[in-house]
């Protein structure tokens, strides 16, 4: 569960942004109506969706590329080498000499932590590790790179963790220590880790052959009623694996990279059938089916899984290739888990209702003057009271985040 995430200094964010996934104190009648959009932990309401409005090239995507950028480096950080550059880019406009920072304070296991770090493109500057085990504050480790060479310096680490100058003495600039901890066998770091690895869903479908094939055993029957909501005509999907033969080509690099070998390896594959209801006995390919059955297959099958086990979800254009409808639809799942968290991006107005969600579900970007994103909440705009008409107002430019095309069509099309 998901409190709160901040960033700065990645892509087209500069100065830092807030997401803030706590729900605030709105006790208006239709705030009220809408309880399941939130659920309580420890006295503390939280939000289950959380939707990005904003004009094209505003920078909403990148809200979602950043924290899919620093989620992945605590993946995939103790694979680094000594070349490796990380995948983002600063503020080009007076981000390049300054560090990016990540902070995301979460829930896990009925304990509140504080996770962050900051970097460059090519360096770990700082990284922190706070939880609340008793409901007090305390230290897991802090690491200041700048306090250096002496990894005793760089490093102060209380009794949670075992060893933590062995883990230190391993960890290089270009590695997270709480990924290599979590490589390390160090139980609380590992518990870390694989609460951003099996919690957190960067993208659907992320999932290897086995999982998806267990995923549809699984939930077939809910999937093939969203299907059907759809208004598709498919009614059984079946999926096994099979080895599969390609051809690989093996170089030579002391001659000029002639080929000396083609080699034939086998590998998994997913084969997955569907059935329609003209004729069940009749069995499609997969790939036969037209890219929104295809993208909401793998869609439904991910937040399937997501809203059955309470995970979180991000989400850049929920609405591509999917009827308003369906978008609806998916919402009302996780608003009706228990604790499923969404953050999505989105164009689509048709949800910018009161009567469907809170203010504090709603942010928005803008492009600053100087080319950077802000990120703000609806919940901001203290004036806007209950019943007055979030879309239109949204769309006449009340809260910036739309782009402003004038009326001089004749310029281009004359």
């Amino acid at each position: 569960m998901i409190l709160e995430i901040r960033l700065s200094n990645f892509f087209s964010i500069m100065d830092e942004v807030v997401l803030d996934m706590q729900a605030a104190n709105i006790q208006t009648k239709k705030a009220k109506a809408l309880a399941g959009n939130t659920f309580k932990h420890k006295g503390i309401h939280m939000l289950k969706t959380a939707a990005i409005y904003g004009a094209n090239a505003s920078g909403k995507s990148n809200v979602i590329k950043a924290i899919r950028a620093c989620v992945g480096m605590i993946y995939n950080s103790h694979n680094h080498n000594e070349n490796t550059v990380f995948p983002f880019t600063p503020f080009k406009f007076g981000g390049t000499d300054k560090p990016s920072t990540f902070f995301i304070r979460f829930i896990m296991d009925g304990v509140e932590y504080e996770y962050s770090f900051s970097m460059t493109t090519t360096a770990i500057i700082k990284e922190e590790l706070h939880y609340s085990p008793n409901g007090r504050r305390a230290t897991v480790f802090t690491r200041d790179e700048s306090k250096g060479p002496e990894k005793k310096n760089i490093y102060d680490c209380k009794s949670c963790i075992r060893r933590p100058m062995d883990v230190a003495a391993n960890t290089s600039q270009k590695t997270l220590f709480i990924s290599r901890a979590s490589q390390m066998g160090r139980e609380l770091a590992q518990k870390v880790f694989r609460y951003f690895n099996e919690q957190f869903v960067l993208y659907f479908a992320n999932y290897n052959t086995d999982t998806i094939e267990r995923l549809l055993e699984e939930n077939r029957e809910q999937l093939l009623n969203v299907l059907r909501i759809a208004d598709s005509d498919i009614v059984n999907i079946n999926s096994r694996s099979e080895q599969r033969s390609y051809t690989t080509a093996v170089f030579d690099p002391q001659n000029n990279n002639n080929i000396v070998s083609m080699d034939n390896i086998q590998k998994p594959q997913l084969v997955i059938t569907t059935y329609h209801r003209n004729n069940p006995s009749v069995s499609f390919d997969f790939d036969e089916e037209s890219e929104g059955t295809r993208r909401l297959f793998f869609m439904m099958l991910t937040i399937i899984d997501i809203v059955k086990n309470n995970k979180i979800l991000l989400v850049d254009e929920i609405e591509m290739s999917l009827h308003t409808k369906l978008v609806e639809y998916i919402l009302s799942l996780f608003n009706n888990s228990e604790c499923a968290q969404l953050i999505y991006t989105t164009h689509n107005t048709y949800l910018l209702n009161e009567n469907k969600i809170r203010k504090d579900q709603v942010y928005f970007t803008n492009k600053r003057a100087d080319g950077s994103t802000d990120l703000y909440s609806l919940y901001d705009y203290k004036d806007f009271r209950e019943g007055m008409d979030i879309e239109k107002a949204y769309l006449q430019g009340r809260f910036d985040a739309i782009p402003y095309i004038d009326d001089a069509v004749s310029a281009i099309v004359k």
